[in-house]
């Protein structure tokens, strides 16, 4: 690598079904000199002394012992995920090559999973979403448990609003989920 030239990095390709995010390429791009797959495999014999890292964006490219024969000067494997099951880390060891993780990339989003699922579980949204869609008769055995109208003013839900009639509410069209209404408390 001469003075002031980027540190080359292999990916698989940039945007498409299985590439890296354009976001994403264009932040790495302000580091590192990226070459896709097809470059590196249309001019193997330039680029293989150029490579020293392969970011592998959602489990690709797939690294294998041919892969790392090619790269002599191949330093760390950035892998973008928080597992590493994808990688042969035995095999990459041998290279000589270091692999790298995120392992506490989806703490939070994981955290606020969790927590969304417990109050899901609290609030009975999968039973209410149920009936959302599928309607009370499929519950109750009722023919025609609401009115087949845009509103529910004067329907009941029976035992899951314990008896309340709704008045003069309006649901817009495909904007608002009645049972949200219910399990949100809004009226």
């Amino acid at each position: 690598m001469a003075e002031g030239e980027l540190p080359a990095v292999l990916i698989l390709d940039i945007g498409g079904t299985h590439g890296v995010l354009e976001d994403l390429a264009a932040l790495l791009k302000k580091h590192f000199h990226l070459i896709t797959m097809k470059e590196f495999l249309g001019n193997k014999e330039e680029m293989r002394k150029k490579i020293q890292s392969i970011f592998v964006f959602e489990c690709r490219p797939t690294i294998d012992c041919e892969l790392l024969e090619s790269l002599p000067n191949l330093k760390v494997i950035a892998n973008s995920g928080v597992g590493v099951d994808h990688l042969d880390l035995k095999m990459i060891s041998s290279f000589g090559v270091k692999v790298t993780n995120t392992p506490h990339a989806v703490a939070d989003p994981t955290a606020d999973i969790g927590m969304a699922l417990m109050l899901a579980s609290a609030r009975r949204l999968v039973e209410g979403s149920i009936l959302n869609f599928l309607g009370p008769s499929y519950f109750f055995g009722t023919p025609c448990f609401c009115c087949e109208r845009d509103d529910l003013s004067e329907s009941i839900f029976g035992m899951l609003l314990q008896g309340k009639i709704f008045r003069g509410l309006n649901f817009p069209e495909a904007s608002t989920s009645p049972m949200s209404y219910f399990f949100l408390g809004q009226q």
